[in-house]
């Protein structure tokens, strides 16, 4: 069971072949996402509201205990592991392309055939989370100590008027793209592939990582709208995230399909076929 988490089903016939896509197919993908948004608005924005009230409980234990440097990398990390948490979405997107527009099939994908795989991969994405965070508060107590802020006010003249405060949000963000460029070039198509077929995580993110290789341009250009609408969705108070997961997560399954070539048919049949690779 664990070795098909990891590698998927021994009768895959070769790898998942990759496409070379250009701006107009980034712009098509993003179309058929707010398309997939006004057809299921009610189904998604139900799905995303846990989005905001979550970064709204992480903001309130932040305050609680003193844990202002925390709270930007908080609202930041959460976006390394939005890949995982969109599953729903994408198996609406997924399902509408079938011609069903039933909101019960957003849990679809939890009866699928790579479940496994995809709690893995979802794991690695939480390690890495968890070592943004680690790393965050690292930088700030090697740069302010280990003491607490005693107000907002006193927190923000640190950060903006200090020299150390410009240090911490130069290489804070530094080391942030870093985290954002490692779980986009692992997770990009990785979790609608593993929704779509019978493959483990390790070919997952194998997949993901050669289709940012074959596409490089595009995919730092589809890396950077995500940030740039994750940092206005998150105002004010995360809320705007209703509107922008969705969207996103949508459009993320569209790019899969643009990406990654359709499965061939008679696949687990035991039939040779040819595959180009990448």
């Amino acid at each position: 069971m664990y070795v098909h988490a990891l590698m998927g089903a021994e009768s895959t016939p070769g790898p998942p072949v990759i496409r070379t896509i250009g701006v107009m197919d980034l712009k098509d993908v993003l179309a058929r996402g707010m398309s997939d948004f006004s057809a299921m608005p009610t189904h998604v924005v139900f799905l995303c509201l846990i989005y905001p009230i979550v970064g709204l409980i992480l903001a309130r234990v932040s305050f609680g205990y003193d844990f202002l440097s925390l709270l930007f990398p908080l609202a930041a990390g959460f976006a390394l592991i939005g890949p995982f948490a969109a599953i729903g979405l994408y198996e609406l997107s997924r399902q509408r392309e079938k011609g069903v527009d039933v909101w019960e099939h957003a849990f679809r994908g939890l009866r699928s055939r790579s479940l496994v795989g995809i709690a893995a991969l979802g794991m690695v994405l939480m390690i890495v989370f968890l070592i943004w965070l680690t790393t965050a508060q690292w930088l700030y107590q090697s740069l302010f100590g280990y003491g607490s802020p005693e107000s907002i006010g006193q927190f923000l003249s640190d950060i903006l008027t200090t020299s150390e405060g410009w240090i911490l949000i130069i290489a804070g963000n530094g080391i942030g793209f870093l985290f954002a460029v490692l779980v986009l070039t692992i997770s990009v198509v990785s979790f609608p592939l593993l929704l779509d077929r019978d493959v483990g995580a390790m070919v997952a993110m194998h997949t993901s990582i050669r289709a940012v290789l074959r596409n490089p341009l595009m995919m730092a250009a589809w890396g950077l709208f995500v940030a740039v609408t994750l940092v206005i969705g998150s105002l004010p108070l995360f809320f705007g995230l209703a509107v922008v997961l969705p969207v996103l997560a949508h459009s993320t399954w569209h790019l899969y399909r643009k990406v990654v070539e359709p499965e061939p048919q008679g696949r687990g049949t035991g039939t040779a076929r040819s595959w180009n690779r990448t």
